[in-house]
């Protein structure tokens, strides 16, 4: 692809659950381009298809990730520690993709952020030991455990910081934003609950935040259609890949037009 030819390219995938399958469309998009990120970054989900992505790992690898590692394994439960998940049991599973567990033995420069709980900062890891920084970005409280990282609990990127610009912006000719965490217009029966109230709010104040930084980027990829896939909603893995893949697409061959003009 012309605009693309000899300039460096960074991707950012931003968290939202299930929705974040779109990730891995895009992905698919831009391999059928031969578009290729040399620095990507990402937060919570985002962080999972990022790792996996920068481990050279194909599209049908990441979407059986997702499908076959149980998000609620009931063997996994604890009572000794706060979350509904031991976040900590899914290291062995992650190892089976991930058996060097360092950061320098991926094909791309990758940064992922976690929450550091005690603290109460949002730190970014790229170096060393890997599968415990992916699990806490992904650590969505208060169904998984915090992560024990260097003797500090972390929990999901997503907490403090959902879209992970900041290590790639200024080191790249190109940026290409992937923001799950849509937000569209809704009408007054789609906050009639307690839960419908709490999700939407959470959800206007996590694309607030980082709102600014989406538009950053020089080309973004925020399909509307997710809205209807539930953050939690694993029947929606294959719907979330194909809305990301058919959004990027059409993103793409657009900018290629308007180029070429």
């Amino acid at each position: 692809m012309g605009l693309f030819e000899s300039k460096s390219i960074g991707l950012v995938l931003s968290g939202g659950g299930v929705r974040g399958m779109a990730h891995i469309g895009v992905l698919r998009a831009m391999q059928e381009r031969d578009i290729s990120a040399q620095i990507v970054s990402g937060s919570s989900v985002g962080a999972l298809v990022a790792a996996l992505y920068a481990n050279g790992n194909s599209i049908a690898d990441m979407l059986s990730f997702f499908k076959e590692t149980p998000l609620f394994r009931y063997n996994f439960i604890t009572i000794l520690k706060p979350g509904l998940v031991d976040t900590e049991r899914y290291i062995d599973i992650f190892k089976g993709y991930f058996p060097e567990d360092d950061f320098s033995a991926l094909e791309r420069k990758l940064f992922v952020v976690a929450t550091n709980l005690q603290k109460g900062e949002e730190e970014f890891f790229s170096t060393g030991e890997m599968i415990r920084p992916l699990l806490a970005s992904a650590a969505l409280p208060p169904v998984f455990s915090p992560v024990n990282i260097h003797d500090c609990l972390y929990g999901d990127g997503g907490i403090m910081n959902n879209f992970p610009l900041e290590p790639v912006k200024g080191k790249v000719d190109f940026m290409i934003g992937s923001n799950v965490s849509v937000i569209k217009k809704v009408d007054k029966k789609q906050i009639r609950s307690s839960f419908q109230l709490a999700s939407r709010t959470s959800a206007l104040m996590i694309y607030a935040i980082n709102r600014a930084k989406i538009h950053q980027c020089d080309l973004i990829i925020e399909p509307m259609e997710l809205d209807k896939i539930g953050v939690l909603d694993k029947a929606g893995i294959e719907r979330a890949y194909i809305i990301g893949y058919e959004y990027a697409s059409r993103k793409f061959d657009a900018l290629e037009k308007k180029t070429d003009k």
